[in-house]
């Protein structure tokens, strides 16, 4: 079953960021509404290509970066799996516990960065990742 609170944030960050909200881009955040785990990009242009048959894979893979950025999308570099995307979480800063069996993701709220940070040079810092990849229980067994 579809989450139109996925699709409702998603298309409020797009706004936000001066985006128009076009028939494509509302698609678009269907696709990660009725996505119960990860997406590729392949997985989504393949979607966005059955209702869309002259959307570009380049045009998929930059809005879905565009979205990461903005925080519509969460993207995670599966060791096996490559590049995959989900709906963000817009509403608290959290890290991810990532199974490399599964894919399934546990999210947590302790934050490296706030801790003491001796970087080198003179940095403002934008965004920050943080992923803890292994075995979850389930796998273990």
């Amino acid at each position: 079953m579809a989450d139109t609170h996925i699709v409702q944030e998603m298309l409020e960050v797009m706004s936000r960021n001066g985006w128009r909200i076009t028939d494509q881009r509302r698609t678009l955040a269907q696709i990660f509404a009725d996505a119960d785990g990860f997406l590729s990009p392949k997985d989504v242009y393949d979607q966005m290509r059955d209702k869309y048959p002259g959307v570009s894979f380049d045009t998929v893979y930059r809005n879905l970066r565009m979205l990461s950025h903005m925080g519509a999308l969460e993207q995670f570099y599966f060791m096996e799996g490559g590049l995959k995307f989900k709906g963000g979480c817009t509403h608290h800063h959290h890290h991810h516990l990532i199974c490399v069996n599964c894919e399934k993701t546990e999210t947590f709220d302790y934050c490296p960065m706030n801790g003491t940070l001796n970087l080198p040079g003179n940095y403002k810092i934008m965004n920050h990742r943080f992923e803890i990849y292994g075995v979850c229980e389930d796998c273990q067994k």
